[in-house]
């Protein structure tokens, strides 16, 4: 990040403006908070997506790539279950996995999100057609 740049300064006085009104996580300073959204903007992490059913569609999933509010979403057709995929994401983006089912007889389907070993969501549906998935939120900055 430049930080000679217009917009950049602008976003550091707001979050300024927010650790003034000791709005910011109760951070000691107005420095520590901007160095805290600047890290945060910037650090990765990596997610697993797990996807375990019957007669899924397609799969859906945040990459890795776009930007936080609006990432760039990756798709597999007719997927081998059970289903997995490592990314890496950035700041704040969230992980986010959306498996689709639609069969006459029924599908089932479960997804995961998995951060350092831990579930972070976890979602199952089953019926003529199945739409839904996980999304977590980011674990950075927490």
């Amino acid at each position: 990040m430049i930080r000679g740049d217009p917009l950049n300064r602008t976003i550091r006085a707001a979050v300024c403006a927010v650790a003034t009104a000791g709005l910011a996580l109760g951070l000691s300073s107005c420095s520590e908070a901007v160095d805290q959204v600047d890290k945060a903007v910037d650090e990765t992490y990596q997610v697993t997506y797990e996807v375990t059913g019957k007669n899924v569609d397609s799969i859906e999933f945040h990459g890795g790539g776009g930007k936080a509010m609006e990432p760039k979403v990756e798709s597999v057709s007719k997927p081998e279950l059970p289903w997995k995929k490592t990314v890496t994401l950035r700041g704040i983006m969230p992980a986010a996995v959306m498996p689709v089912a639609a069969d006459p007889e029924g599908a089932q389907v479960t997804c995961k999100i998995i951060h350092k070993g831990k579930v972070l969501e976890e979602q199952s549906a089953d019926g003529l057609v199945t739409a839904g998935g996980c999304t977590a939120e980011s674990p950075i900055g927490r």
